[in-house]
């Protein structure tokens, strides 16, 4: 019942007529009258009516064009009509081509659908009675029951501003907030764990030979409490790209200890670089398996962290307690879910952690929190000094002398291009054009690309012996090259906020000076306010900004549009105090 009365309210009308008899003549206005007629003349292209407006104590002429039988038989002497239209002055007044009303002095609204049973069934849940119920303010309840029963004010602001305004518009984004979030919580599922998990973890931390950041301990505590609960654990870690959600991924495993945990990520090289931080971070005690297609009969019950990529959901794995999914936006849901339910035991789930280099806006987050429980990671281990510069063809004789003399402190550089081909409908050089180039110009130059077999291999040995990477944006997530100090990221204009975040986080990963070059060939201010801030939840927020969120309450759109009113990059006030009120 809420959801109707709720989806209700949001439809609102698309326009107004206000259909009160005019009380005072206004030239080249629309007005409303109860006109007597007097006679009529037709002509070939027009039809001419005299009649009296009883209402403006006015003589005038009513002027129909492409008139018809209907309108001749309706004008008879003396017959009361209701008419509106604009009144001009040509030597007389006229009505110029006026509407035929069949009642006045009320307002006709106009949904964007034809339904005649609309308005009646919108009359019949929207009532004060109904709202009431949500805990909303009197004034809120008001302004909402006068956009579906709306007074002249609301009328004539409506036309004025071309839309709703002021107190309508923003009852419309708080109940559109109230809405989604209202729904979202409604498909918050929970189930028991398959057991509580509560280790102690301060050896580990103490342990390590560094300090953790104080983002980085908060994520842990909020797993921790989490953990050890009866309820399966439904939490996303979002952390901006070099945050340290490694060690928040470890943590999680001795928490879990002696326990099993299971941990999926999206590519070979990254299930090697978090398989090397575990057997070089965590306590000996913790057995460790990375599985790989070399996997021999290994008995996965002996041990208590599993890390692999897809193929986990072709073995038969243990009903681990703990299953964590790293750059949880590579896999599909479906795969996700799979995951789970290969390790649930009965009703019962596995704790379910999700970790995620790709950060979103505060008030996607806000909204979104109704559904999983979040933590971020904004804080970075160092600072990273990254340089970020638009480029064009002019400055190519620069970046040669830029890339050498980076190559000549024993760093490494990256080169991004768009396509792996020549394609007749795209403006920038492909990566295998732009091969022999570099070949010829330098040594050491590795190319790999998303669809090449062998690209862990290429990766492994240019992060070992390379001095130049060519490549597409395969390099975008999953791979640690220390000595990378500079990406250049051809056709730049053509690529999301997020992608180029997370290739000009592939440098500076280790506090070295860092320099990212965007190019391309036309203006951009999309480019122009990327340059300003290296925050990836700065970021997120430009990204919404140019181009808003997506919809995690379906999962269809992952960008573009998902508010008719509301917009998430200006209204985190409404947002914030209609999730105040949901959840109080």
């Amino acid at each position: 019942m809420k959801k109707n009365i709720l989806d209700s309210a949001l439809f609102a009308p698309k326009d107004y007529e206000d259909n009160y008899l005019s009380r005072e003549l206004k030239l080249s206005k629309i007005h409303t009258i109860e006109a007597q007629i007097n006679n009529f003349q037709s002509g070939r292209k027009f039809l001419r009516v005299k009649l009296f407006s009883k209402n403006l104590n006015l003589s005038l002429e009513a002027i129909f064009f492409n008139y018809s039988q209907y309108h001749l038989n309706l004008f008879t002497y003396n017959k009361i009509l209701f008419l509106k239209g604009k009144i001009e002055f040509k030597e007389k007044f006229q009505l110029i081509q006026p509407k035929i009303l069949e009642e006045v002095d009320k307002i006709e609204i106009k949904y964007r659908s034809r339904d005649k049973n609309l308005s009646n069934l919108i009359n019949e849940s929207i009532t004060k009675e109904n709202l009431i119920k949500y805990n909303f303010s009197n004034n809120l309840i008001e302004d909402i029951l006068t956009i579906h029963n709306p007074t002249r004010e609301l009328v004539a602001g409506f036309k004025s501003n071309k839309g709703f305004f002021g107190k309508y518009l923003y009852a419309l984004k708080f109940l559109e907030a109230y809405s989604y979030m209202s729904k979202l919580k409604s498909k918050k599922r929970t189930y028991l764990a398959i057991k509580e998990l509560n280790s102690n973890i301060n050896k580990f931390i103490d342990s390590l030979p560094f300090k953790l950041t104080n983002d980085q301990t908060e994520a842990i505590n909020d797993i921790k409490s989490d953990l050890n609960s009866k309820i399966s654990a439904k939490r996303i870690v979002i952390g901006d790209v070099g945050c340290g959600k490694t060690m928040v991924i470890l943590a999680s495993v001795v928490i879990a200890y002696p326990n099993q945990a299971i941990l999926m990520a999206p590519t070979t090289i990254l299930v090697n670089q978090i398989y090397g931080e575990a057997k070089k971070f965590l306590p000996k005690e913790i057995k460790t398996l990375l599985i790989t297609s070399n996997l021999k009969d290994e008995n996965l019950e002996d041990y208590n962290f599993i890390i692999g990529t897809h193929k986990l959901l072709y073995q038969k794995l243990p009903k681990a307690e703990l299953i964590m999914i790293d750059e949880q936006h590579r896999f599909g849901t479906e795969q996700r879910s799979l995951l789970s339910k290969l390790v649930s035991s009965g009703k019962k789930r596995p704790h379910f952690l999700q970790f995620s280099a790709t950060p979103i806006p505060r008030t996607k987050t806000m909204m979104d929190s109704n559904l999983i429980d979040f933590s971020l990671i904004k804080e970075l281990p160092f600072k990273k000094d990254i340089d970020t510069n638009v480029i064009s063809r002019e400055n190519f004789k620069e970046l040669l002398t830029h890339i050498q003399s980076e190559l000549d402190k024993n760093n490494q550089v990256a080169i991004i291009y768009p396509l792996v081909e020549e394609s007749e409908n795209f403006e920038y050089i492909s990566l295998e054009e732009a091969k022999e180039f570099w070949e010829n110009k330098f040594d050491g130059v590795f190319t790999t690309h998303g669809k090449d077999k062998l690209k862990d291999k290429v990766l492994k040995e240019f992060r070992d012996n390379g001095k130049i990477l060519l490549a597409t944006t395969v390099i975008e997530v999953g791979i640690s090259l220390p000595k990378l100090s500079t990406i250049v990221i051809s056709g730049a204009d053509r690529l999301g906020f997020a992608t180029l975040h997370q290739l000009r986080g592939r440098v500076s990963r280790t506090g070295l000076k860092g320099y990212c070059f965007l190019y391309s060939k036309k203006e951009s201010q999309r480019l122009k306010e990327f340059i300003k801030t290296t925050n990836g939840f700065e970021i997120a927020e430009l990204d919404l900004k140019f181009r808003n969120s997506g919809d995690l309450l379906t999962g269809k759109s992952q960008s573009g549009k998902t508010f008719e009113w509301l917009n998430l990059s200006e209204d985190e006030e409404i947002i914030k105090r209609a999730k105040d009120i949901l959840e109080s």
